[in-house]
């Protein structure tokens, strides 16, 4: 006779803290998180909520389709945008970046890490610390670039910086994080159009000052998620952050060498800026590449980069030798080639 059903049980307040001070320790900060219930883009639009108004310049970094959307979101906010773009095959250099700063004295600058859509990363410890020379807020996109490259919070001095688990951290999607430093609290206190009563009301979320912990668990937590995303983070505490990024390095590294040994190209032009999380393939010319849906952690382009590139996915879980090793041979039989050469290029690089 089958048991009867009993429902789930609720987040404990332990489970709660727990998932607050991994969150805290993944980020080297001393500050508790803000825990979005959803997926890293209601942070991040949040975030855009939160720090705009009228009278309020923000230099906003443009490099693929996520910086423009912030952008948009700090229009509508009212606040004046002075956009740094440069082509989605290229990162911003950050000398750009200092040159808007001297010439429009904005009270923000905000960027993405780590484009998974175009394959490129921006030197976003260089960003941060020209903008802090001028005491600027500052305002990171990680989604992409946590568990994949280095983000130090505290140490770099970031101010807010939105993080997802979906990609480098092999977490669910449907819980997030927003890490706030106690300058970008006040800027966002400072702000009369900040949302209050609102999903995108990130002061409504506001942990204790005094470090205590919370009387409950915040009503609106995922409980599935949440024990999810404990799960994903104690298996990168288990695993050794730094040997994480080292995989996601070797995947990147390796990705480049077997399509180059197809004789292909990465979509971004210059090595210093391939983003270890994806790898894009330039494909123009290669009709035989221009596939419709993704082929393992093989997809085509998004958005107006179809039909331009390819990207190997090969973050999380597919950070691995045999995830690229699969990519690569997919790849090889689009083209009607024999993956073997190039399969073994990814072995060497690999170290195997």
């Amino acid at each position: 006779m089958s048991q009867p059903y009993k429902g789930f049980v609720p987040l404990t307040r332990s489970e709660y803290e727990t998932l607050t001070h991994l969150l805290s320790r993944l980020l080297s900060t001393e500050h508790a998180p803000v825990i979005i219930p959803g997926e890293a883009i209601l942070g991040i639009e949040a975030v855009a909520a939160g720090i705009s108004a009228p009278g309020r310049t923000i230099v906003n970094v443009v490099t693929g389709p996520y910086g423009s959307l912030f952008g948009q979101w700090l229009e509508r906010g009212g606040a004046t945008v002075i956009e740094v773009k440069v082509p989605f095959d290229e990162v911003v250099p950050a000398e750009e970046v200092a040159a808007a700063i001297e010439r429009y004295k904005p009270s923000a600058v905000s960027f993405v890490q780590a484009e998974v859509v175009t394959g490129g990363s921006n030197p976003a410890e260089e960003i941060i610390k020209i903008a802090r020379a001028h005491k600027l807020i500052t305002v990171s996109d990680s989604v992409s670039a946590v568990g994949g490259e280095a983000l130090p919070v505290d140490e770099w001095g970031v101010d807010f910086v939105a993080i997802g688990a979906q990609k480098a951290l092999a977490g669910p999607n449907g819980i997030s994080a927003v890490s706030i430093s106690p300058r970008g609290w006040k800027f966002l206190e400072s702000n009369a159009y900040a949302p209050r009563n609102s999903i995108l009301s990130l002061l409504d979320l506001k942990p204790s000052g005094k470090g205590t912990a919370p009387v409950r668990v915040p009503p609106n937590i995922p409980t599935l998620e949440a024990r999810a995303l404990i799960s994903a983070l104690t298996a990168i505490e288990s695993e050794g952050l730094e040997q994480v990024i080292k995989r996601h390095e070797q995947a990147a590294a390796s990705a480049i060498a077997g399509i180059q040994a197809l004789g292909l190209e990465p979509w971004q032009k210059d090595s210093k800026t391939y983003s270890t999380l994806t790898t894009t393939v330039r494909i123009s010319g290669e009709e035989k590449l221009h596939i419709d849906h993704p082929i393992g952690i093989v997809a085509p382009g998004d958005g107006e980069l179809f039909g331009q590139l390819l990207r190997i996915n090969h973050f999380g879980a597919n950070a691995s030798l045999s995830g690229v090793e699969e990519a690569v041979a997919t790849i090889a039989a689009l083209l009607n080639q024999d993956h073997e050469q190039a399969v073994q290029a990814v072995r060497l690089v690999w170290g195997k």
